[in-house]
């Protein structure tokens, strides 16, 4: 047997090195592991963006979303040699449905005015909006369990997410035929906890949930996380590879 290549797709306000200790515990158990940017320009294109990837990948992959790059593997996933998703405290949303509509059908963990917001050039010469987090909310919305100084470090370094994002609609969602896994962070002030479990619910997702976790459950908890992506891995693994895997639909 040949175990997919795990393909761990990070957040906004955050880049691929959130991913370390979960890199590190994935490999330790011979699981292969790619983590690639996440462009953060909006849904569609970095759910292209994230297909290109997987085109490029040799064999089966699981995909790995974080936060909104739950998002993104929701609309790339339904490449073929896509065999699982797992969504980290993560949004799941459907085809046709946006991040602020789905957002919307909950109280916010935090408040709003904890989003900053910046402009950026769009090739046309018109500008538009990106937006991170304040920089002294970001340890208790993002990052509540992490170590103050770790904290600090990723205040500072956040990679800003385009505004536009939030408005624009899924066009698939794997989930309806791709098995799921669903880690729910308890604690989280960046994606509410009802949020996950709403789409991990919908999604018809196997659910560990975490009651103490903060968003950025993959680096305060990176051996609970590998563990679920484990679990995935181990049970899309195929013994000949050819194609994707086939499952029914889960909750409308």
């Amino acid at each position: 047997m040949t175990n997919p290549t795990v393909v761990l797709v990070h957040d906004a306000f955050a880049d691929a090195t959130g991913w370390i200790g979960v890199v590190s515990e994935l490999r330790s158990g011979g699981i292969p592991v790619i983590a690639p940017p996440n462009p953060l320009r909006g849904l569609t294109s970095d759910a292209a963006y994230l297909a290109s990837v997987l085109s490029q990948v040799e064999g089966p992959a699981v995909l790995v979303g974080h936060g909104y790059g739950g998002a993104v593997i929701t609309g790339a996933g339904a490449a073929e040699n896509v065999v699982g998703l797992v969504y980290v405290a993560a949004y799941a949303p459907r085809e046709g449905e946006s991040l602020g509509r789905l957002r919307g059908r909950f109280p916010e963990p935090s408040p709003a005015g904890d989003l900053k917001e910046w402009t950026y050039p769009l090739p046309d010469g018109r500008s538009a909006v990106e937006v991170t987090i304040e920089e002294a909310a970001f340890p208790s919305v993002f990052a509540a369990d992490v170590p103050e100084d770790v904290a600090a470090v990723l205040a500072a370094s956040q990679r800003p997410l385009a505004a536009a994002a939030f408005a624009e609609t899924v066009s698939a969602a794997a989930w309806r035929t791709k098995p799921s896994w669903a880690l729910v962070a308890g604690a989280d002030r960046a994606i509410g906890p009802e949020v996950q479990r709403f789409g991990a619910a919908r999604a018809g997702s196997v659910v560990v949930e975490l009651p103490d976790a903060s968003h950025a459950v993959p680096l305060s908890q990176p051996t609970r996380v590998a563990d679920v992506i484990g679990d995935a891995v181990r049970a899309t693994r195929p013994v000949g590879w050819s194609g994707g895997t086939d499952r029914g639909p889960g909750i409308a």
